[in-house]
């Protein structure tokens, strides 16, 4: 009993000494750059002595490695009881001699409170841009319902009980879903880079109507854009889209995987980011959708322009630049709103456009992406165009995303 008190407190003060680390290395200058983001969120399942192994899709090259897990959303402290990363063949399979132990201040495992989060130490691992990883965590004790991303857009795998960080393959992770747990993010350390640029919004830049296993959501293609340039990528590219998310309010309560609303998570997910230098902003449709105005209020384009510059003067308070995206037509789209009613309505589609004028001639942001026009059907320029449309009339497919990428000019970005 004596020796379990004692292990608990070491991994209790390895998870705050690793918190605290973290900061002071970036403090002395250390050029970490985001090389894979995910957006937490409340209302995830359980977990007990199961580990589980997730994809990570970097969009950055870099010589080490750092993970960020997360507790923000739990009730009780979570207990981090092993980490691995390694390089990924297929499936949930480990590349031979590419596994790595993660530690937390020279640990194995850590602590992490509820509500907290906490980044592991360097790893000694060389990733490329465009690679995948997996990424395999231990939980040794029931955690409660879990921090998480909901649509992962890739397979993560579930083990059978025990500590199965060490497998190569997958036998003892009999079962799979599509969610992302307790990992907000991976850095990579790369000299070369100048920085993070974070794609910032709702289920479009999270990729919902990509198709899975394919990193062909429009962050991934713009990365793979940037590091097409001579000389390569110079930004580390995440992506912090949330499916469901609003920009002005928190998900209902019955949908905590919605998220909270973008004004509430802008300063961790965007700005939180390693050497964050820029933002591309692309939210409010699902506002729109759901006539969700603040305090239970109809929706105005007043509204979101007001969102849209707070989250500006935020950026800019941070020395970051930030661009605006024009919100994508959605006429048709198969959905009801919370209230039951039509996703798509005439005043709706009126605010949207209202939105994109102001977005497109108010320069309050530092630079625009008529992401609508490029997406818009020629012959009804209210409903996406047909190539580009993934089936739901809302949501682009991998051809869409590839053209949103392809809208946007990589110069301002530099």
């Amino acid at each position: 009993m004596r020796r379990t008190r004692r292990v608990t407190l070491t991994l209790l003060v390895a998870g705050i000494l690793a918190a605290s680390g973290t900061a002071a290395a970036d403090v002395a200058g250390q050029p970490w750059t985001g090389g894979w983001e995910a957006g937490m969120t409340a209302g995830g399942p359980s977990f007990s002595d199961q580990t589980v192994r997730m994809v990570v899709h970097t969009n950055a090259e870099g010589q080490q490695v750092r993970l960020r897990l997360s507790n923000k959303y739990g009730s009780a402290p979570l207990v981090i009881g092993a980490v691995n990363v390694a390089v990924r063949t297929s499936g949930g399979s480990v590349a031979a001699r590419t596994r790595h132990k993660v530690t937390f201040h020279g640990a194995a495992g850590a602590v992490i409170p509820a509500g907290g989060e906490l980044r592991s130490d360097a790893v000694d691992f060389t990733t490329a841009a465009d690679e995948d990883l997996l990424v395999s965590v231990y939980l040794p004790k029931t955690t409660g319902p879990a921090t998480f991303h909901s649509l992962a857009r890739d397979t993560s795998y579930v083990s059978r009980r025990g500590d199965r960080t060490a497998d190569t393959g997958t036998a003892n992770y009999p079962r799979t879903t599509s969610s992302w747990y307790f990992l907000d993010g991976l850095d990579v350390l790369n000299p070369r880079a100048r920085g993070t640029l974070v794609a910032f919004g709702d289920s479009i830049t999270d990729g919902f109507g990509s198709s899975p296993g394919t990193d062909t959501r429009w962050p991934d293609d713009l990365a793979r854009r940037l590091a097409a340039q001579p000389g390569g990528s110079r930004l580390g590219v995440v992506d912090a889209g949330i499916s469901g998310n609003r920009l002005l309010t928190d998900a209902p309560a019955a949908e905590p995987e919605l998220g909270v609303s973008g004004l509430d998570r802008f300063t961790h997910d965007a700005l939180g980011e390693p050497r964050v230098r820029s933002v591309i902003l692309l939210e409010g449709i699902n506002d729109i959708g759901n006539n969700a105005g603040p305090d239970g209020k109809a929706l105005t384009a007043r509204d979101l322009i007001d969102g849209y510059r707070a989250l500006i003067a935020k950026a800019h308070a941070a020395h970051v630049r930030i661009y605006g995206g024009t919100l994508l037509p959605y006429k048709d789209a198969a959905y009801t709103n919370t209230k039951g009613g039509p996703y798509y309505t005439a005043a709706g589609d009126a605010i949207r456009q209202k939105v994109n004028h102001w977005i497109l001639t108010s320069h309050a942001f530092d630079g625009t992406i008529d992401f609508a026009k490029t997406m818009a059907d020629p012959s009804d320029p209210l409903k996406l165009r047909p190539a580009y449309d993934s089936g739901d009339h809302l949501h682009p497919n991998s051809a869409g995303d590839q053209a949103m990428a392809n809208a946007i000019d990589l110069a301002q970005l530099r």
